[in-house]
């Protein structure tokens, strides 16, 4: 029974020995473990407060990063609009200069061709008349080879200028 009624010496510098435990721990042990621990504390909330900031920053430039991803698609399906207008412009531009130019072949070759065309008709003109002189200035000089055929042609002559 001795260990459960403990003796009044026993209790007394028991008490003596907590007191001074708590008094050394509270002067010399304590404020430094305390402040420790409030410093950590103060460590892991900065260290929260910078992941919320991080995270907040993140979450703003995906936000931003979307945002010039769409700008860029627009930008780029713009541009591609501009050179596919550009191109269908400059295709239409050289298919019309391209008609043009073959309108004007054409039309010179028309041009040449009718023009060679009346220079063959006149030449050709030129050979019957020069061939008709020359069948009919046979024709007269067998035909007028006489003095008396020389007569009855003047004479018909005459009588023709005289009817007409």
């Amino acid at each position: 029974m001795d260990l459960i009624t403990p003796d009044l010496g026993l209790v007394f510098w028991t008490g003596l020995n907590f007191i001074i435990l708590m008094f050394i721990l509270t002067k010399f042990i304590w404020k430094p473990i305390m402040s420790a621990v409030n410093k950590r504390e103060d460590n892991i909330q900065e260290a929260l407060d910078m992941a919320k900031n991080t995270k907040a920053e993140m979450e703003k430039l995906q936000t931003q990063n979307a945002n010039l991803l769409k700008e860029a698609r627009i930008e780029r399906d713009e541009m591609i609009k501009e050179a596919k207008a550009t191109s269908d412009n400059m295709i239409n531009s050289a298919k019309g200069k391209a008609k043009e130019e073959a309108d004007k072949i054409v039309e010179n070759a028309r041009t040449s061709i009718e023009a060679e065309k009346n220079a063959a008709v006149s030449e050709l003109k030129n050979q019957v008349a020069t061939v008709a002189l020359e069948i009919a200035e046979k024709i007269l000089r067998e035909d007028l080879s006489s003095d008396e055929k020389q007569k009855q042609l003047a004479e018909t002559f005459a009588k023709d200028i005289n009817l007409n």
